[in-house]
C-alpha cells in the first residue's frame, strides 16, 4: 500500500460559535498530538476566516502542486497544513457560495499528505455548508467539540453537537476553553466565563469531558506569535497534551 492510498482517519474540531477557541484548541491539538508520536496533518477549513497560517508559522507561503493535488506545507512543529490562507493575499476578503467553499475543502483534504495518518480539520464555527460538506463527502472519524463554560456558549454547542449526531459522526468528546484565570499581578483566580459548564454538560449529555484549557495571557500571546504553546513544556502545554492523550485513547479504542 502507497502512503498516498493509506487509510487516514479525519478528526473534526468544532464549535456551535465563533470566539471560543476552536482554531487554538485544533493547531495545539495536532501538534500535541504530533508529540505524542502520530504523523498529524492540519486543515483550516475555515474558508471566510482562516487563522492557522499565523498559528503554526506559515503565514507567506502557497503550496506547490503535484499533478492536480497540493502539497501540504510544513510547518516548524512537525505537522503539515493547508489553509486557505496560503492561497489568498493577507486579509483578502473571500466572498463565495457554499458550493464553492465546499469544492474549496475538498481540495485541502484531498491532497498529498506523504505518511500523515491523522488529519485534524478546524471546522468553521456553525452549521453551515462547509460543515456539511465535511460531513457527507469526508466522513470524520469522530469530533470534538469546543466551549466556553458560559450558557450560550454551550447552547450553539449543542447545535453543533447535533449537526455531527445527524451525520452519524461519532463525538469524541468536549473540551471546556477558557476556563479559569489566574491574575499574573496578585494570583487570584477568577472565572470571567463561568467554570465547569461543559464539563457537566457532556456529563448531560453523555459525552467524555476531554479536559478544560485555561484563559491564559500567555496562551493568547505565544498564539499570536505563531509558537503554539503545546510545542513547550508549559504548565498551558500539559493541558493539550492531556486532551491529545484522550483523543488518540478513543481513535485506537476504535481501531
Amino acid at each position: 500500500m502507497t502512503a498516498e492510498r493509506k487509510a487516514r482517519v479525519i478528526i473534526a474540531v468544532g464549535s456551535g460559535k465563533g470566539g471560543v477557541g476552536k482554531s487554538t484548541l485544533s493547531a495545539n491539538l495536532a501538534v500535541a498530538m504530533a508529540r505524542l508520536g502520530r504523523k498529524v496533518g492540519l486543515v483550516d477549513a475555515d474558508i471566510y476566516g482562516p487563522s492557522q497560517p499565523r498559528l503554526l508559522s506559515t503565514e507567506g507561503r502557497r503550496p506547490e502542486a503535484e499533478g492536480n493535488k497540493m502539497i501540504p506545507i510544513p510547518s516548524p512543529y512537525g505537522v503539515p497544513m493547508l489553509s486557505m490562507g496560503h492561497l489568498v493575499q493577507p486579509g483578502q476578503a473571500i466572498a463565495w457560495r457554499g458550493p464553492m467553499a465546499g469544492n474549496a475543502l475538498g481540495q485541502l483534504i484531498d491532497a498529498h499528505w506523504g505518511d500523515v495518518e491523522i488529519i485534524v480539520v478546524d471546522l468553521p464555527p456553525g452549521t453551515g455548508d462547509v460543515q456539511l460538506t465535511m460531513l457527507a463527502k469526508h466522513k470524520p472519524a469522530g469530533a470534538v467539540i469546543v466551549s466556553t463554560p458560559q450558557d450560550l456558549a454551550l447552547m450553539d454547542a449543542t447545535r453543533a453537537i447535533g449537526l455531527f449526531e445527524q451525520g452519524q459522526v461519532p463525538l469524541i468528546g468536549m473540551v471546556e476553553n477558557m476556563a479559569g484565570y489566574i491574575c499574573p499581578h496578585c494570583g487570584e483566580e477568577s472565572d470571567p466565563f463561568g467554570h465547569g459548564g461543559a464539563e457537566a454538560a457532556a456529563r448531560t449529555m453523555g459525552l467524555p469531558f476531554l479536559g478544560r484549557v485555561p484563559l491564559d495571557l500567555a496562551i493568547r500571546r505565544e498564539s499570536d506569535a505563531g509558537n503554539p504553546p503545546a510545542a513547550g513544556d508549559s504548565p498551558q502545554a500539559e493541558a493539550f497534551l492531556s486532551i491529545a492523550s484522550g483523543v488518540l485513547a478513543w481513535l485506537d479504542a476504535k481501531r
